[in-house]
């Protein structure tokens, strides 16, 4: 089936030009004083007689998201009731109450009543981070069982029921007090991470369909009966672009069977919205759907879809959607909302270094496309069926002016829970009809659900956190987004992706495989791609490029920094330009997949340009205070000739750090890449030579390590070591410099590592599982900090652990170049042979958690994700360089565990997943690791942001990407001048 990718526009568009267009579409279509003078009222009301304490609004009224007291019970909210053992519900709950001062003063009874409760109930609870006494834990553990009584009370505030059964029976009981009210109910559940959970939801969905349908009038339209809304996400596993196949051959049949349900009782069914870059593959599963809508039940108006206005790309979006009603003479039911992911897809712009971002970055912005967007869709009553879900005052009333200039049949939304009290005030219209989108199910599963809504409804700039608060004026309540979003009222303080590191350096530019017009520049360079054959060194040919080096030193040493500088910045360019032929090079040599491969050419890019900045910090002439009449100078030079023994894995990202640094600080290299992946080293060589190297300042020697890396380390001309690989390598090289005579010759070294994860019970299940399946499987758990042991609390094992298995089950080993791969071929048979003769041990030695036996590619190397339970942590004493994962159960004190970790001798990553912020502060400080990750994945560390490197048996140090790096290249001098024999200090004289 062709792919429909290419009839949107470019999701990361200057935001400034989308948003003209925007207010350019509304100009003269909406009159917003007139709007803002029929919303005053319903805010005066709201105001005046405001709903219940445990209502949105008065919610963040006492406790706004902003403060100490907000975020702590906010945190106890999203944790406490998934916690199974007292011990952690306890530290828990002393954690976060400990952070906030609940003794001021509230406005309501109920909320002082509230306040004094919870500050009485800290005196029984221990200090945040250590062990209560009895009579303390006697008494912590009934705060706990109170304060979990009041998080579930919360629940029951946002969750209409915990059964559809009783979802729908608090529905009706609504509709007793509100006549003009409809249900669009949403079974609680995240995204699926495994194929049982994916199934489980879709039951559950087709329960609930079941259920509203036996209450369901069929000759009613769609737009008058109760509906469901589902996730995408939460009925397949791998809902992303990626598997894009898998995902339309398995996921639209399924989701068709819950539309042949809804269809037979006319029900509504609504497609939530999710992140951006799944928008292109919603879009093909829905118009797949509309397809099978069209064939067999044209008669049903009840299919439909969840709109983004913060989108750039939203009302072009609704276009599309408007073009297939007509095409397949179809009427959706499209609801419009601002969007819930905002946070999510700002980080992810910045992380992959993305052009622009693909949500407008200021609330006026989305506000202004919200009209627009409303707008669009009165436009074509054809084929659209608009639902406006908002919770402020004004768009409300914006929204029913251009309704009532276009005559289009619509109706308003808002989440069950909130806006209730301006809705109580629009709803005395009778003829505005208003559906309620209603979560449903266990208390337990309302977190990640309840934290989204709390932070986009709790943030300062909302409607609901301004309504609440009575200091914020009406006029400002009021005020138009459009006049906010006029080009002499735009300020941002967000630096666009490549702006991220401000004026220091520019970030790198990354590429989204979900968009065709950056995907397809790397297929290309891939299909043309020839890998040029790299000749071998001789251990003579070695020893003479140590001469040359030696005598080249003198002259780069020489080189101002800041031509040295300016040197790599051209090379980074350069590099920049050539990503797309850079990416198929290390698919093509080291195996790697699409995403690694991209994110690996942005790491050299950085290193060159982070070295580069930086050397102009580090070589700058210091001058150091002391007594009159001296001058003392501290200086920094070249030691001379280094030698950079880069490994396989990241062939082109350390070997440029390497490069780099040896380069910037004044240093010529010898640059030993990998016998594996010579090329890539080449191609590397190549551009720094067209961007200013000398060639005796750089030379690539490659070939064997025994031959050419062992003479090279042997040459006596040598003044220091660079070196990334096997910890037991290491120590040869290191033996071999302290054998020689001459000067002490530093070793920089970066080894491997036995790298723990610890999760305690307070931790998300599906958090972990993404952050392990990534940082265990991920480049077929060829990374240095890749995760080797993980260690989750017995409470919570079982499930997390088949969560993990099933995730697992999930990725796709194989061909790197096809974008469906998760897990490419190890790097060579020698791998290859050593990682199976590990697995062969361990299923001996422990026991085994995946079945090996699944059927894999016909291609060489290839090793699906392995994972093994162990008794205890003493078993693991080896790094196993592949996709192998052992697990560990522990319970008691984890700071026990940490120290177990630190007894193995390895130091490198670390991740930590607990709710517990004191408890993470501590074993972060406890733990003998160069880099600590907490409640994310373990790998990918960023260059000037996490720099990397360990200690123990895991490296020397300093941090690769890090501000003491380059200190190890250099030479130090104090230069002491007495000033006094020319004359003395004149200065002085005439001060």
């Amino acid at each position: 089936m062709p792919r429909t990718t290419d009839r949107l526009p470019f999701p990361y568009r200057p935001e400034a030009g989308v948003l003209a267009h925007r207010l350019s579409a509304l100009q003269g279509a909406l009159d917003w004083a007139a709007a803002a003078t029929q919303a005053a009222p319903w805010v005066r009301s709201v105001r005046e007689n405001p709903p219940p304490f445990w209502a949105m609004e008065s919610l963040l009224k006492e406790y706004p998201i902003s403060s100490a007291e907000g975020l702590a019970l906010m945190r106890l909210a999203e944790a406490l009731l998934r916690v199974p053992d007292a011990e952690t519900a306890i530290a828990l709950t002393a954690d976060q109450l400990g952070r906030a001062d609940f003794d001021g003063a509230a406005d309501s009874t109920l909320a002082r009543l509230s306040s004094t409760a919870i500050a009485m109930s800290k005196k029984f609870l221990p200090e945040a981070g250590n062990e209560p006494g009895l009579m303390v834990k006697l008494g912590a553990r009934t705060v706990v069982a109170a304060t979990l009584r009041a998080v579930q009370l919360l629940g029951r505030q946002f969750v209409l029921g915990q059964t559809i059964e009783e979802g729908m029976k608090e529905a009706a009981s609504a509709r007793k007090r509100q006549v003009n009210l409809s249900f669009s109910f949403d079974m609680l559940g995240e995204g699926a991470r495994t194929d049982a959970d994916a199934l489980r939801y879709l039951a559950s969905y087709q329960n609930a369909i079941a259920a509203i349908a036996r209450t369901a009038d069929p000759q009613r339209a769609p737009s008058q009966n109760d509906g469901i809304s589902i996730k995408l996400s939460a009925l397949h596993p791998r809902y992303e672009d990626a598997q894009h196949e898998r995902v339309m051959r398995e996921l639209v049949p399924r989701v068709w069977q819950l539309c042949e349900g809804a269809a037979a009782a006319n029900l509504n069914l609504t497609i939530d919205a999710e992140e951006v870059d799944r928008l292109e593959l919603s879009l093909e599963v829905f118009e797949a759907l509309a397809r099978l809508v069209a064939q067999h039940c044209p008669q049903w108006q009840g299919f439909g879809l969840a709109l983004q206005s913060y989108q750039t790309r939203a009302v072009e979006l609704i276009e599309h959607v408007a073009a297939l009603g007509r095409q397949y003479q179809l009427k959706f039911m499209c609801r419009l909302v601002k969007g819930a992911y905002w946070d999510a897809e700002i980080k992810r712009a910045q992380e992959q270094g993305l052009p622009a971002y693909p949500v407008f970055t200021q609330k006026p912005h989305t506000d202004v496309s919200y009209l627009a967007c409303a707008q669009a869709l009165l436009n074509a009553p054809e084929a659209i069926y608009p639902q406006f879900a908002t919770h402020n005052a004004g768009t409300i009333a914006a929204i029913l002016q251009l309704a009532t200039r276009q005559g289009a049949p619509f109706e308003l939304q808002r989440l069950h829970g909130m806006g209730e009290g301006i809705y109580r005030e629009v709803l005395k219209n009778p003829a505005v009809a208003c559906r309620v989108y209603a979560p449903v199910g266990a208390h337990r599963d309302l977190l990640a659900y309840l934290v989204r809504r709390l932070l986009e409804n709790g943030a300062n700039s909302s409607f609901v956190h301004q309504l609440a608060d009575e200091s914020v004026g009406m006029d400002e309540l009021l005020l138009s987004p459009l006049e906010q979003s006029k080009p002499e009222a735009m300020s941002s303080t967000l630096p666009l992706p490549p702006d991220l590191y401000g004026l220091k350096r520019p970030n790198s530019l990354g590429l989204d495989l979900a968009v065709v017009v950056h995907r397809d520049p790397l297929l290309a360079a891939h299909a043309a791609l020839v890998v040029p054959t790299v000749p071998e060194a001789s251990a003579a040919e070695a020893q003479a490029a140590v001469g040359k080096a030696v005598q080249a030193f003198a002259g780069w040493n020489h080189t101002p920094v800041a031509e040295r500088a300016a040197t790599l910045r051209r090379a980074a360019d350069a590099m920049q330009q050539q990503l797309p032929r850079l990416c198929a090079l290390l698919v093509k040599e080291a195996h790697k997949g699409w995403g690694d491969a991209v994110s690996e050419v942005r790491e050299a890019i950085d290193f060159l340009r982070y070295y580069a900045n930086d050397a102009e910090r580090v070589m700058a002439p210091q001058t150091l205070p002391g007594p009159t009449g001296e001058s003392n100078t501290l200086r920094m030079e070249g030691r001379g000739a280094w030698v950079c023994i880069s490994p396989w894995n990241f062939p082109l990202a350390i070997f440029a750090g390497q490069v780099a640094a040896a380069l910037a600080t004044g240093n010529t290299v010898l640059a030993k890449p990998a016998e594996q992946t010579p090329a890539i080293a080449l191609e590397a060589v190549k551009l720094l030579h067209a961007a200013g190297v000398p060639a005796g300042a750089l030379q690539l020697l490659h070939g064997p390590g025994e031959t050419v890396g062992a003479s090279l380390v042997a040459q006596p001309g040598i003044a220091g070591v660079v070196f990334t690989g096997s910890t037991q390598v290491a120590k040869i090289i290191q033996r071999a410099l302290a054998a020689k005579d001459g000067p002490i010759i530093p070793l920089i070294a970066e080894t491997g590592g036995i790298n723990a994860m610890l999760v305690d019970s307070t931790a998300l299940p599906e958090q972990v599982a993404d952050a392990v399946a990534q940082s265990a499987f991920r480049s077929a758990g060829q990374r240095c900090s890749a995760l080797r042991l993980l260690c989750v609390h017995e409470a919570i094992a079982d499930g997390v652990i088949e969560m993990i298995e099933g995730a697992a089950r999930e990725l796709v080993a194989g061909d790197p170049s096809d974008l469906a791969t998760d897990l490419g071929p190890v790097i060579d048979a020698e791998a290859f042979e050593g990682i199976s003769r590990h697995v062969q041990r361990l299923h001996t030695d422990a026991t085994p958690l995946l079945d090996s036996r699944r059927s894999m590619p016909a291609l060489p190397h290839v090793i699906a994700p392995q994972m093994f339970e162990v008794a205890s942590i003493g078993e693991v004493t080896q790094e196993i360089f592949g996709p192998v994962l052992q697990v560990v159960r522990w319970g008691g004190d984890p700071m026990a565990v940490v120290q177990q970790i630190n007894a193995l001798g390895y130091g490198l990553t670390l991740g930590i997943q607990t709710r517990i912020d004191s408890r993470a502060q501590a074993l972060a400080r406890a733990a003998r690791v160069g880099n600590v990750y907490v409640n994310r994945n373990m790998i990918g560390a960023v260059v000037g942001v996490q720099p990397f490197g360990g200690e123990g048996l895991s490296g020397t140090g300093p941090k690769a990407g890090g501000p003491n790096y380059l200190l190890r290249f250099c030479a130090e001098q104090t230069l002491t001048i007495n000033t006094t024999a020319a004359g003395g200090n004149v200065a002085l004289f005439t001060a």
